[in-house]
């Protein structure tokens, strides 16, 4: 099934130095964009991560440091992705939790403003595990009946996610799906913006996850001593886990939202 567009949407992957998004870098870019007629373009770039690439993420993905020695540099390619990006929705596979996430990273690392609220998100892997609790390989095998080669390359697994969504589209039009709250609601329908709303977690105020709301709609932790505690309760009462979170390798972006809460609970004070 043709995916119904009212604006393109990107399909993307990342490979990475490693899984931590405070610290590790982009080695592997490849952007997969879909237009409103349905045409594409794609761009596969190689970066040096201006860091060691660790053995166990080689294991990975193949990519050593001699193969991205003389590649450009995150910083030398930004512009293009923003440019690549731009006016588009974001796709792919445990993208919400990871590849989104450290792509903003890359971006506020050169102090470049990634706006993300005017975009949606629709995360492949999530409308997966909701249904059949799978991993990439096997959800390609399970929705396209093929076996996905190459692997852990951008390209492979950036392209592998677009047809899986597009075999999502033929598999569940119309069917029920049940939430944990027993409320039926019909998930999969060709529609960006119903995508988005059953794949993206919308408790998530960071991306990652640390920062999230609560039933009350109040911004809590949702890691460490103190999850499920407010926000701006914690730093009232305990200054120092604000100081001791801004020293640590929390991605930029976690950083920048527990700033705007902290500066949102002077403010209400003042």
């Amino acid at each position: 099934m043709e995916l119904k567009l009212t604006k393109p949407i990107v399909f993307f992957d990342l490979e990475t130095t490693g899984v931590n998004v405070g610290k590790d870098r982009i080695v592997e870019i490849c952007l997969f964009k879909v237009n409103v007629n349905n045409s594409t373009e794609i761009t596969t770039q190689r970066i040096n991560p201006t860091i060691p690439i660790p053995p166990e993420a080689t294991a990975i993905h193949h990519i050593t440091d001699e193969d991205v020695k003389d590649c450009p540099t995150f910083a030398d390619v930004a512009k293009n992705v923003i440019n690549f990006l731009c006016g588009c929705d974001l796709a792919g596979y445990n993208s919400n939790k990871f590849d989104i996430p450290l792509l903003m990273e890359e971006f506020l690392r050169l102090d470049i403003e990634f706006d993300i609220k005017n975009r949606r998100f629709v995360d492949v892997q999530n409308i997966f595990h909701k249904m059949e609790q799978r991993t990439l390989s096997a959800a390609y095998k399970f929705y396209c009946n093929e076996t996905l080669e190459n692997a852990h390359q951008s390209e492979a697994d950036t392209l592998a996610t677009f047809e899986i969504l597009k075999a999502q589209l033929d598999k569940y039009e119309g069917v029920e799906f049940k939430d944990n709250n027993e409320n039926v609601i019909v998930p999969i329908i060709n529609d960006i913006q119903a995508l988005h709303d059953f794949s993206f977690n919308s408790n998530s105020i960071d991306m990652a996850g640390y920062i999230v709301y609560n039933n009350k709609k109040v911004e809590v932790f949702n890691f460490g001593k103190h999850k499920g505690k407010p926000v701006t309760e914690v730093f009232t009462k305990e200054p120092s886990y604000y100081d001791w979170m801004m020293k640590s390798e929390f991605p930029l972006y976690t950083k920048k939202v527990i700033t705007a809460i902290k500066l949102k609970g002077f403010n209400q004070k003042v």
